[in-house]
């Protein structure tokens, strides 16, 4: 992670000083949790929270670590500086240094979700209001990479929409997957901590316990996270490369905002680059590079190795850092993207009536010609349209055998663009569920 791809509410929650709050609070509730059921005595567990409001020293951390070379010592060091030796003695009783890292590490997980939820729900309502502005805006669809038959503008954005939305979904059952914790001692078993102790800093900082750890939160759940994360990413970068297409010069159906003052290149002064749309394709692509590492560290060694503890320092922040900066991004583009309807028209009739074959065939086949005729009849006009630049309609009323079949008005009735669009409320109502 840098910070040019990086927004400061998504960065605080892997900083350090956050991450030993978090390490403070589990260690605080979970003294007072025994502290209740008895094990230690209530006065050391209310001591502990006089460091409630104390801003730990991480340079005095790091210094102790470099001695320990124990992260979570060197921590309990620290706090027993803050607190006293003697009121900190029964600090982290029967528990071990992942009940503290993993449960932290989800805790970070689900509220960089909640931020990466917000950002989901505003792209989708940018979506919705751009789909809804330009419902009927007719432009060619395109397969291959080839005109095929018209489409509107509202239905590509519906389209993102509906892809989003589901990756909305997904991310809320990533965001439940991954909100467990577990203090459950040394290899789980729970033989110094009791299970109660789980319940209660669980309920505190609004986790489930882990149903059955071993001296580790099972990492299929990390897995399947980050796997999230890559399908999300990958849609936000399905949905830039189409505007990257929209924008090439010889298309130019719509375009990133270009502002004031805005240079697209150091040597060619007219250039207008889809740079914002590049620069997500690019971030999608780190997004990514986060699964097949999350994928990997499913397999630890017995109750317990860290080889997934160097992976997960780095694409734990970087992976939600950058699909954070990269919705918001993706937000203002599509927010502010121009339109240009009649580019869009120009290219769907560069073709001279090209994109109507098909319901020039149907009509034929309807007509008691077979579908072999028909596509020969159709292509064969077609053809003349591609290599000679001939006008589509014209040609098919100059084919006898077409005319044998198919009277002027019937053939000028298949170039009618509106039977294009007949659906498009229905499919907006299956999108938004609305009309």
């Amino acid at each position: 992670m840098i910070p040019r791809y990086a927004r400061p509410e998504m960065t605080a929650i892997w900083s350090p000083e956050t991450k030993f709050r978090i390490w403070y609070e589990i260690e605080a509730h979970a003294c007072d949790a025994m502290a209740e059921l008895g094990v230690i005595p209530k006065e050391n567990a209310e001591a502990v929270w006089k460091a409630k409001d104390v801003e730990f020293d991480v340079a005095r951390i790091d210094e102790i670590e470099a001695v320990t070379k124990h992260d979570v010592i060197a921590f309990l060091t620290h706090l027993a500086e803050i607190i006293g030796n003697e009121e900190a003695r029964f600090v982290h009783q029967g528990m071990t240094s992942s009940d503290v890292l993993d449960t932290t590490l989800n805790i970070q997980l689900t509220r960089a979700t909640d931020i990466l939820i917000a950002d989901m729900e505003a792209l989708l309502e940018a979506l919705e209001r751009r789909a809804r502005e330009h419902k009927m805006d007719v432009r060619i669809g395109r397969s291959h990479g080839i005109h095929a038959e018209p489409v509107t503008m509202g239905l590509t954005f519906a389209r993102f929409y509906a892809e989003m939305d589901r990756g909305l979904a997904r991310l809320r059952a990533a965001r439940a997957e991954i909100a467990t914790g577990a203090i459950s001692g040394a290899v789980g078993t729970f033989a110094n901590i009791d299970p109660k102790v789980e319940a209660h800093v669980c309920e505190k900082l609004g986790l489930e316990p882990e149903p059955i750890s071993t001296q580790v939160i099972p990492r299929d759940r990390h897995a399947m996270f980050f796997a999230t994360l890559g399908v999300i990413a990958s849609s936000i970068e399905n949905i830039a490369t189409e505007i990257r297409h929209m924008q090439r010069t010889e298309v130019l159906e719509a375009e990133e905002f270009f502002s004031k003052g805005q240079k697209g290149s150091s040597a060619m002064p007219h250039k207008r680059n889809p740079v914002l749309t590049e620069n997500l394709t690019g971030l999608a692509r780190l997004v990514r590079s986060a699964v097949t590492p999350a994928l990997e560290n499913v397999a630890l060694w017995h109750e317990r190795d860290i080889s997934h503890s160097s992976v997960e320092r780095g694409i734990g922040p970087d992976a939600t850092i950058h699909l954070d900066f990269a919705l918001a991004r993706l937000t203002g583009v599509i927010d502010k993207l121009v339109i240009y309807p009649e580019n869009m028209m120009s290219n769907l009739n560069k073709f001279r009536g090209l994109v109507h074959s098909q319901r020039v065939l149907l009509a034929l086949t309807q007509k008691g010609v077979s579908r072999e005729d028909s596509y020969r009849l159709v292509q064969r006009n077609a053809m003349n349209v591609w290599e000679q630049g001939a006008d589509f309609m014209t040609e098919l009323k100059g084919d006898a055998e077409v005319t044998a079949a198919l009277t002027n008005e019937e053939i000028e009735e298949k170039f009618d663009l509106g039977y294009h669009t007949k659906h498009v409320d229905t499919i907006f109502a299956r999108v938004f569920g609305k009309s």
